[in-house]
């Protein structure tokens, strides 16, 4: 199971990248059963939409692992600190299923609706 989060450019990429890695990511390490994060900085968008930054995708072994994941208390400390050096972008969130049952759309957004609770 692998959950993608797509940031939007901030206004300060610096002060943004040095919180990311010096707060966010130990936070983000601490959840249980992630398997592995990769952060990549995005240099050019060839198709779409301009403006990407950031991604990062977490892996997990699956569902039931990211569902038990999204319900810890090291996850919402994580979500918290996302609301608060990351409020206002317009940053999206989905994972993807390698064995998808019903519609794609059901997959969307889980991250970021999971954090808030």
């Amino acid at each position: 199971f692998k959950l993608i989060a797509l940031y939007k450019a901030p206004q300060d990429p610096e002060a943004f990248m040095a919180h990311y890695k010096g707060t966010h990511v130990p936070l983000v390490a601490k959840v249980p059963v992630l398997q592995k994060v990769e952060v990549t900085e995005v240099l050019n968008t060839l198709m779409g939409e301009p403006g990407n930054f950031l991604l990062a995708e977490m892996y997990f072994a699956d569902e039931a692992s990211y569902k038990a994941a999204m319900k810890s208390p090291e996850n919402a400390a994580a979500g918290k600190d996302l609301g608060l050096f990351a409020a206002g972008l317009p940053w999206r969130v989905a994972n993807r299923l390698d064995d998808v049952e019903g519609p794609a759309e059901r997959g969307l957004f889980l991250w970021r609706l999971g954090m808030a609770t």
